[in-house]
């Protein structure tokens, strides 16, 4: 087995000129293919409330809701690096956010822990470092926004914004993030960005010169459609392959063509039949 993923073997990957993998992830199934296909990063992010519960939105997850899948997640990567979102209202006060990373740790099984945010929740990531705990920050699109909005709305669409996602980004790593998330950020941005850092960062939507790059793994299979952002790349229509799998199990179970003689489990004859004899002399 390779060595398992740490924040200074992503830096050594950044340093090489060497692309960063992530993907989401919220059980052990799951987990254990994005293992077997060498991604870096194990996302276990707080959209487990849209893609995986169906819910309209992400902030009404829990803490406890993301400990139970984190521990499922951590049972599926040995290797690869499991990082958890802190779900909305979950890192409101210092106590809060200490509270919360220490449990996504020792009662998740987390490597890490992902913070979304600007510069004012920056220095959170400096007191979570400080007892550590690594911390993966994330600037551009987030929760809060989306909350404040209504809806997703693009940043840095002019100079101002763009300058103050570069200060949010700064800000974070000096704080002591080990990594930053880029969200639907202009190429430009992400490359400005990334140049400007020492530490690593993974684009989602951000632009191909990010030093790594993320997707919803539920987006990127066709599993989850109710959403198409312009970043999301289908690599598979599994929806399609999944829905025609158990319409021809529901059509064979329909007909009597499944279970055939070769899906049961028999017994010797001789046993049979004294159990039939047993069974008539009552």
């Amino acid at each position: 087995m390779s060595a398992r993923v740490t924040p200074s073997s992503l830096r050594a990957k950044k340093g090489r000129g060497h692309k960063i993998t992530m993907l989401t992830a919220y059980d052990f199934p799951m987990a254990a293919f994005i293992e077997q296909a060498g991604a870096d990063i194990v996302l276990v992010s707080d959209a487990v409330g849209t893609v995986g519960n169906g819910r309209g939105e992400a902030v009404s997850v829990s803490v406890d809701e993301m400990i139970y899948h984190t521990r499922a997640v951590r049972n599926g990567a040995k290797r690869c690096m499991v990082v958890t979102t802190m779900p909305f209202a979950s890192y409101n006060t210092t106590e809060d956010a200490l509270r919360t990373a220490t449990r996504l740790m020792k009662e998740g099984g987390a490597d890490a822990v992902h913070l979304e945010g600007t510069r004012r929740e920056a220095h959170l990531i400096g007191e979570i470092t400080a007892v550590g705990i690594p911390v993966m920050g994330h600037v551009g699109v987030t929760k809060q926004k989306i909350v404040s909005a209504g809806r997703i709305k693009l940043p840095a669409v002019d100079a101002r914004g763009a300058q103050e996602i570069i200060g949010d980004a700064l800000e974070m790593a000096r704080q002591g993030a080990f990594a930053l998330v880029l969200e639907c950020l202009p190429a430009a941005l992400g490359t400005i960005i990334t140049q400007s850092l020492d530490i690593p960062t993974i684009g989602i939507g951000s632009g191909s010169d990010c030093d790594g790059q993320a997707l919803v793994t539920q987006d990127m299979l066709g599993l989850f459609k109710e959403l198409s952002p312009r970043f999301l790349k289908v690599y598979a229509d599994l929806a399609q392959t999944i829905v025609g799998a158990l319409g021809a199990f529901r059509q064979e179970v329909e007909s009597g063509a499944f279970p055939t003689p070769q899906h049961t489990y028999a017994i010797d004859d001789a046993e049979l039949a004294k159990l039939l004899a047993q069974l008539q002399s009552r």
